[in-house]
């Protein structure tokens, strides 16, 4: 009956104080992107500001130096950002005439004819190049493609190999009808194509990129559009000596070129 002339105990409120958001200056973010992964940013710094913001808000990070600080820190983060910036819109026969003459060359190989896709985004161009392979009869076992990317998620998608008709807007449908399976509103690659094709995800700056075998040819489209003068230099001269032969050109796309 005594309780009743106890102290209450006073009850505490602690108050939370969320850390305060300073999104300014994005250069050392820039700056670290284009040295890690060649990637030029700096003539579209609002664009890359906007993304940046938003990938920071979904992971709790308060400004691009804490971004920074965890990009560097955690390879999965790092990851999850690059395929956040990587634009990998393409389609299959995207520079048709470009595949047409490699493989009239081709016809002059003996021995097993190497092929690589960098990058390789989705699986369109390499898959493409399989597939005129077969039609102008290559056997399967005369000829293998590597497709390499930096971004997790554009692999995943090119080994599923699952496309929507707007990727397949220049295919033949004849060409359809023998190398895709139709489900629902998806066309499933088959894998008299697949089987042609390796996937790897490494970025060409690292160094154990020259550790690739050698190839008879080397796609590289849409990837120099990203870079400065000087990493275009560097990845040329990378790409050049996975070459068998050293005056062999590197494949270019038109809008590489055009930069």
């Amino acid at each position: 009956m005594f309780n009743i002339f106890k102290k209450k105990k006073k009850e505490v409120i602690t108050l939370k104080v969320q850390p305060v958001e300073n999104f300014t200056n994005i250069d050392n973010f820039i700056k670290y992107f284009r040295e890690d992964t060649g990637i030029d940013f700096s003539n579209k710094k609002e664009i890359v500001k906007n993304k940046l913001i938003i990938f920071c808000r979904s992971h709790n990070i308060h400004n691009f130096d804490e971004c920074l600080a965890k990009v560097k820190n955690n390879e999965s983060i790092k990851q999850e950002l690059i395929d956040t910036f990587a634009v990998n819109e393409t389609y299959f026969f995207r520079e048709l005439k470009q595949i047409q003459e490699v493989i009239k060359k081709a016809k002059n190989i003996k021995s097993k004819i190497e092929i690589l896709c960098a990058p390789s985004s989705s699986g369109e161009e390499p898959y493409s190049i399989a597939i005129l392979l077969l039609e102008e009869g290559f056997s399967a076992d005369t000829f293998h493609i590597v497709g390499i990317d930096i971004s997790d998620k554009v692999i995943t998608k090119a080994r599923e190999a699952i496309y929507s008709k707007r990727s397949l807007h220049r295919v033949d449908q004849s060409l359809i009808n023998k190398y895709f399976t139709l489900t629902e509103d998806k066309y499933i690659l088959k894998d008299i194509v697949k089987r042609q094709v390796s996937f790897r995800r490494v970025n060409i700056f690292d160094v154990g990129f020259n550790n690739l075998r050698k190839f008879d040819y080397i796609f590289s489209r849409n990837m120099m559009i990203y870079f400065d003068d000087e990493t275009k230099k560097r990845a040329k001269s990378i790409l050049q000596k996975l070459l068998k032969d050293p005056q062999e050109p590197i494949l270019f796309g038109h809008a590489d070129m055009s930069h």
